[in-house]
Order: structure tokens, then C-alpha cells, then sequence
């Protein structure tokens, strides 16, 4: 199948510049860049911040067109969502509903002009925007890549996020049926491609990891100037998490921890990013009267390669329940500069076996502060950290570029469709 033209239905896009907007965004610009025509549907920047973000507030429907240097325009069409403070479960769901909604008036105007595309890749969550996608195929052709960045349904149910079991009964059917009518399934992990074959045993799940610009993000050697520029000493031994603020990640840990170790000057915790518990976080630790740990929003991109490289160890924290549902996108950015982790992951998950193998952080077991304050204060003074400074870049190098990734995705698809008209043939 010779792949020119790309349709990307997703909730979350360029400029967002955390999570799947980050991944979304970063795959367009290299298709452009190589000479695919990329249209995207998608709504208005709002994660991490769960607020519509400037110059976009007060919009409606939008068309736009991205420019790049050197690479073929990126058409853009941004439909209106419910965009919640507060995101639950429910909440969620009415955004979900308004997003699938609003977007419904753009695909109809793509299949009454009769637009064509090659590939279609419909990006969950939200598992249901498939629907688009198939409906997209159905009257113009194409073939749709079904991406799943997290177990959106498996998520909800194991964090009690939502608890109708009718309700989950009715979703995993539904989401059954989206599996097997892909004409590709793909994931970003081991794990959570185990997870999603069980569901379909007839079909395999392609393997299409998240990558890192390993150009862009790199290990710089100043370590304790750069800790100045964001008002540290440089004999501060500091831990950060950057990322999302939410509730699988069990971020109350690092306040509990910080307490445990509130009379050892030289270590601070950061925590950078934007979401629903961060003022939960930061009152709590007010209340515990800790002085370390330093609160930051989201950083610019061209600030946020020396922001990593300042940190001398980084936290990649999630609940124990969340398993193999998510693989923290935050990780690969981190191997890319060459950070070396302290790791929360149960044994027989992707991120314990990726990190064990490859020897790129400190593994220990979720939900124990306890355990996190020990191994904070282990790894202070510990001589195997620059061993796995070094293991974190070759694994960037090697597994993570960006060129590789997505190129190998598409000849992956392109192969696989190939195989498939062969088959037919020799059938016939």
C-alpha cells in the first residue's frame, strides 16, 4: 500500500506539549517533513491545563494551515469540546460525547467533498473516535489504524475512576467491535499489546512505541549551572517529576516522602506540570510546612532540555492498579538526556522489565512512600548512577529516535496491507 495522503482524528494535538497533543503534534511534523499530505481533526489546545489555551479561547470551528520549512502544509481542523476544571469520570464522559459530537459536522464535510486519504488513524483515548474513522472509510476508502496510547476503559474501572459494572459490560463490547473492525491495531507497549491481543485473539497488535527527538533532547554536561538558573545551589541533589498531574500517578507520595526526609537539606524535590491535583499537592505540602519541594508550571520547549538535565535524578511515578493500562510518555524524553529514574512499576509490567533489562533507573515498588524516601536517600551517593546515565542514552539512541519509530510504523502497515493482497490473490 503506497501511503500518501494521512487523516489524524485525535482529542489531543500541536501545541500541546505534554502527552498524546506532544506525540500527535511530533508525528504530523515528521509525515509533513517527509512528504505525506497531513490532515488532522482535532479540538483546541487545553492538556495539561484543562483550560483552552491563547490565542484560541472564544473559538468556535477553525481552519488552519501549519507551515513548516521544508516540509508540505499540514491542513488543521479544530472543532469545539467541553473542556472540564474538575475532570471525574463523568466529566470526562460529557467531554468525550461533546468532542465526538462537534467533530460529526467535519467528517461529513471531508466525505461530501469526497476527500480521500491512504491512512486514517483514529488516536485513544477517547476509544470511541474509531466511529469516525470507519465512517471515513466507508465512503472515501482508506485504511484505519486503530492507536491505542492507554487502556482508557481498563483505566477508569481498576482507579475507580467509574464503578457501573452494566456500564463497563457495555464498553468493553463496544470496544471489542472497534478492535476487530481495524484494518490495524497498534500500541505503544508490550504489556498493553498482551492486554489488547487477549481481547482479539485473531489479530495482531502492531508494536509503534513513543519516541523522543534524541536530536533535540540530549545530555548536556553542566549539571550544577544549570541548577542555578532555576534558583538551586549546586550541591542540591534534586528530584523531579514533569508531567501530568493526576490521580494515577499517586503524586501524594513525594509530599509523604519529602516529610520523611525534611532534615537532609540537600535534597529537593520538583514538581513541574499542570493538572487536577496539583493545588490538592500543594496544600498538602502547606499544611506539612516542607520547604523541599519547589512547585513549577509546564516548560517551554526551548528551555526544556536544560530543564531535565539540571535534575540529577527523576521520578516516574504511577499508582500499582495502573499496571500495564499506561506507559508513562514522560520516560522516553528522560532516556533521550540521559536522566537516570527512580522507577515506581510492579514485576511483569512493560516499564519494570524495560528498566531492569536495559539498567536505566532504580526500580521500586508503588504506593510506599516509605520506600521512596529510602531509595531518594540511596541513590544520593550512589556510584551506579552515571552507569545509567550512560545505559539511558544508548537505549535513546538505539530504540527511541524518532526517524526510526515512525518510519518503520509505516513500512510496517505498508507491509502488512501488502501481505493481506497477496493473500486474496493466492486465494482467488
Amino acid at each position: 500500500m503506497a501511503i500518501k495522503k494521512v487523516l489524524l482524528i485525535s482529542h489531543n494535538f500541536y501545541p500541546e506539549p505534554t502527552g498524546i497533543g506532544k506525540y500527535n503534534g511530533e508525528m504530523i511534523a515528521w509525515m509533513a517533513a517527509n512528504g505525506y499530505h497531513c490532515t488532522v481533526i482535532t479540538t483546541f489546545p487545553y492538556y495539561p491545563y484543562w483550560k483552552i489555551q491563547k490565542p484560541y479561547k472564544g473559538k468556535w470551528y477553525k481552519k488552519e494551515v501549519i507551515r513548516n520549512q521544508g516540509s508540505l502544509p499540514v491542513t488543521v481542523y479544530r472543532c469545539p469540546s467541553y473542556v472540564p476544571s474538575d475532570p471525574t469520570g463523568k466529566q470526562r464522559m460529557i467531554q468525550d460525547i461533546s468532542f465526538w459530537t462537534s467533530k460529526l459536522w467535519q467528517i461529513f464535510r471531508l466525505i461530501i467533498f469526497n476527500k480521500k486519504f491512504d491512512l486514517i488513524i483514529t488516536v485513544a483515548p477517547p476509544f470511541h473516535l474509531a466511529y469516525l474513522g470507519f465512517m471515513v472509510r466507508k465512503f472515501t476508502g482508506g485504511k484505519l489504524v486503530y492507536h491505542i496510547q492507554d487502556l482508557q476503559i481498563e483505566a477508569a474501572q481498576e482507579l475507580n475512576i467509574l464503578s457501573n459494572k452494566t456500564m463497563f459490560k457495555r464498553l468493553y463490547s463496544i470496544e471489542k467491535k472497534i478492535l476487530r473492525r481495524a484494518d490495524f491495531v497498534s500500541s505503544i507497549s508490550d504489556g498493553m499489546i498482551k492486554r489488547i491481543e487477549e481481547k482479539i485473539e485473531d489479530k495482531n497488535v502492531l508494536f509503534f512505541p513513543n519516541w523522543a527527538d534524541t536530536h533535540f533532547f540530549s545530555p548536556l554536561p553542566n549539571r550544577e549551572q544549570l541548577k542555578q538558573k532555576w534558583g538551586f545551589s549546586n550541591n542540591d541533589k534534586v528530584y523531579l517529576y514533569s508531567g501530568a498531574i493526576g490521580e494515577k500517578q499517586g503524586l501524594e507520595n513525594i509530599i509523604l516522602a519529602a516529610e520523611q526526609l525534611k532534615d537532609d537539606d540537600q535534597i529537593k524535590f520538583v514538581i513541574c506540570g499542570s493538572g487536577p491535583y496539583k493545588e490538592k499537592l500543594i496544600g498538602l505540602a502547606g499544611q506539612k510546612g516542607l520547604k523541599s519541594i519547589t512547585f513549577l508550571p509546564v516548560q517551554e520547549k526551548n528551555v526544556f532540555n536544560e530543564f531535565l538535565n539540571m535534575a540529577d535524578f527523576h521520578l516516574v511515578l504511577q499508582k500499582s492498579n495502573a499496571g500495564d493500562l499506561v506507559m508513562p510518555s514522560k520516560l522516553t524524553t528522560i532516556l533521550a538526556v540521559g536522566g537516570v529514574s527512580i522507577v515506581t512499576s510492579s514485576p511483569g509490567t512493560s516499564l519494570f522489565d524495560v528498566v531492569k533489562k536495559y539498567d536505566v533507573g532504580y526500580l521500586i515498588e508503588p504506593d510506599s512512600y516509605m520506600e521512596l524516601a529510602r531509595v531518594v536517600k540511596m541513590v544520593k551517593t550512589d556510584e551506579d548512577a552515571e552507569r545509567k546515565r550512560a545505559h539511558s542514552r544508548e537505549y535513546a539512541m538505539k530504540y527511541l529516535n524518532i526517524d526510526q519509530v515512525i518510519s518503520g510504523f509505516i513500512e510496517n502497515v505498508s507491509s502488512k496491507q501488502q501481505g493481506k493482497i497477496e493473500e486474496a490473490l493466492e486465494a482467488v
